[in-house]
């Protein structure tokens, strides 16, 4: 038995062009809907792939937030127990179950991803997180630096919830 090729394919395994031009024109045109098709599916899968790492992110900031409100109504809460300990006495037990207590609603906020922005005086003032309130020639520190804090600031998991409140250096 001899192995001779189908009168419409060549030796090649192509097709004889010359056979049915019709039939060409037909390959061609299946073959570029089927490119088209796969183009689309590429795009289709990596548009989905796209969505679903936004979808992950936005859950992720969800749940890394979930908590800001209700940590940025405890804030004033944090000023006015420092206040009263700046004024009570040293040797009272009142101020002792302030401190604990203060020390706890850290504890508390601080696990939740609350964290203080307080810079003493002498630190480099951020504009990131700290807001200058004014301007004062003081010795000692340097012209741009923290001469004083009037209020701390807060930070929920790299977000600013509220600006440190302070007074910069000048020059003489």
């Amino acid at each position: 038995m001899t192995n001779t090729p189908t009168p419409d394919i060549d030796q090649a395994g192509t097709m004889d062009p010359s056979l049915d031009p019709s039939q060409d024109s037909e390959l061609e045109t299946l073959r570029a809907e089927v490119e088209q098709l796969r183009a689309q599916s590429l795009l289709e899968r990596a548009d989905l792939e796209n969505q679903r790492k936004r979808l992950a992110r936005d859950v992720d900031n969800a749940r890394k937030f979930a908590n800001e409100r209700l940590l940025g109504e405890l804030l004033p809460l944090f000023d006015s127990m420092e206040a009263g300990l700046a004024a009570a006495a040293q040797a009272d037990p009142l101020r002792e179950g302030m401190e604990l207590t203060l020390r706890q609603l850290h504890r508390i906020a601080e696990s939740n991803g609350l964290h203080e922005v307080a810079p003493a005086p002498g630190d480099s003032f951020d504009p990131e997180r700290h807001q200058a309130m004014s301007m004062v020639a003081v010795d000692g520190i340097s012209p741009g630096a923290v001469a004083q804090v009037f209020q701390k600031g807060y930070v929920l998991n790299d977000r600013l919830l509220r600006p440190a409140l302070v007074v910069v250096a000048q020059h003489d």
